[in-house]
């Protein structure tokens, strides 16, 4: 059995990297980017207006669902959610039967060959 003072400890050292040069290449190559961009600087501006709204309004749709999930309201199922399932397992049931009884009327396979089947 090896002791504590028998076993040899790995200090790990950290590295002088931080991620202050990643963002700096990130706004750098950004200010570049939309400097060289085809459009004019008030159309590049509506239009990162308006991404910028598109994504407020998705986060804020995720928080909204996420809140409810977590409340509770959404575990619980709703009238129009149960009619859903029962339309949906009724289609696969149908889906299901229709599947067997063209099996059934299906002609089994022939087969020439007289020899035994390969696993």
């Amino acid at each position: 059995m090896a002791r504590d003072d028998d076993r040899e400890v790995v200090y790990v050292e950290r590295g002088e990297g931080s991620i202050k040069p990643v963002l700096f290449g990130a706004l750098l190559g950004l200010a570049v980017g939309l400097l060289f961009a085809p459009q004019s600087g008030d159309e590049t501006r509506r239009a990162l207006n308006r991404r910028m709204r598109k994504m407020r309004a998705l986060a804020e749709e995720k928080v909204d669902e996420l809140s409810e999930r977590i409340s509770g309201d959404d575990a619980r199922p709703t009238r129009e959610r149960e009619d859903t399932r029962e339309d949906v397992r009724g289609e696969l049931e149908r889906r299901v039967s229709e599947a067997r009884a063209r099996r059934r009327r299906a002609p089994a396979p022939v087969d020439d060959d007289d020899e035994e089947p390969v696993a």
